[in-house]
């Protein structure tokens, strides 16, 4: 019987530069996606998946990050005595259990595959998911739950993959194939960022994972690759090359890249109209913008 998918690694290290100067004071995991910061979509969907343990990669100037997950006793009590019952049930997916989170330093901004590697000793000898905040996905079954359901069927390691066109394929860690059954594919090989042109397919992998311990042993070898950094795709196709199985789940949904502010802007803009209390007024402030706009032409 496969061991259960109960821990989960996110790397929240970065700067967060392409959003200065918001980024100066406030980590980029934090900013909101329409009234929830990035981090809380992550922490909901590995919640959604089984996930029991989280584990946070983080750098020096991340304490908001710390904070936002503890208990606020004084803004708890004020809401009980102002009869805000619906704010205080949303407080609820805000606070993480005593013993349930961990905090560990990347001193050195070395790579995702560096990060990962620096909770190598919370994860000991099991399998465990890995989830980037800035990937955001809309589904009606979260991504990682897709993911956890597919790895209990099949096992190895697991990334999520989605079609691009090729001309961007460049700017993604891509997925050589080696038998494609649909939802699932057989992975023979991983590239990350692939010259224009070089790509083995249009197949890209996005901000989760499910890896076993395995990989964690070829990241000890810690060799640099792509752009200077310790790659975690890398390892994951080293699973390939010693015969240990990797597959690639094309998952049900809409990624956005809340990385890039136009991902960001795209995001806020499809979650808000996804929203009963908000679709009414966005569309209809988008219809007049839009006519506007044709107006003006």
């Amino acid at each position: 019987m496969r061991s259960k998918v109960t821990k989960a690694i996110f790397p929240v290290a970065g700067m967060g530069t392409r959003f200065l100067p918001a980024t100066k004071s406030v980590p980029k995991e934090i900013m909101t996606l329409v009234d929830r910061p990035l981090i809380q979509y992550a922490i909901d969907e590995a919640r959604a998946a089984g996930i029991k343990e989280f584990i946070f990669v983080t750098s020096r100037g991340k304490g908001a990050l710390e904070d936002y997950f503890d208990h606020s006793p004084q803004l708890e009590s004020e809401l009980r005595k102002r009869g805000k019952d619906d704010l205080l049930e949303a407080l609820k997916s805000t606070n993480m259990d005593s013993g349930a989170i961990a905090y560990i330093r990347q001193h050195k901004a070395l790579g995702l595959g560096h990060a990962v590697w620096c909770a190598r000793r919370l994860i000991a000898n099991e399998p465990f998911a890995v989830i980037l905040p800035d990937d955001v996905i809309a589904a009606e079954k979260p991504c990682l739950q897709q993911m956890v359901e597919a790895y209990e069927e099949v096992g190895g390691s697991m990334v999520a993959a989605m079609e691009v066109p090729m001309e961007k394929a460049s700017s993604y860690g891509v997925l050589d194939v080696a038998e494609d059954h649909g939802t699932i594919v057989d992975v023979k090989g991983m590239v990350e960022k692939p010259p224009m042109g070089e790509a083995p397919s249009n197949l890209a992998v996005i901000g989760r994972y499910i890896i076993t311990p395995d990989v964690l042993r070829s990241l000890n070898k810690m060799k640099q690759g792509a752009g200077g950094e310790i790659q975690l795709t890398d390892a994951i196709a080293q699973e390939v090359e010693e015969g240990r199985g990797v597959r690639g789940l094309r998952f049900q949904g809409q990624r956005f890249d809340c990385g890039s502010k136009a991902g960001f802007l795209q995001a806020t803009v499809a979650f808000g109209l996804a929203r009963d209390d908000l679709r009414d007024e966005l569309q209809d402030y988008l219809t007049e913008l839009m006519t506007t706009n044709k107006a003006a032409q």
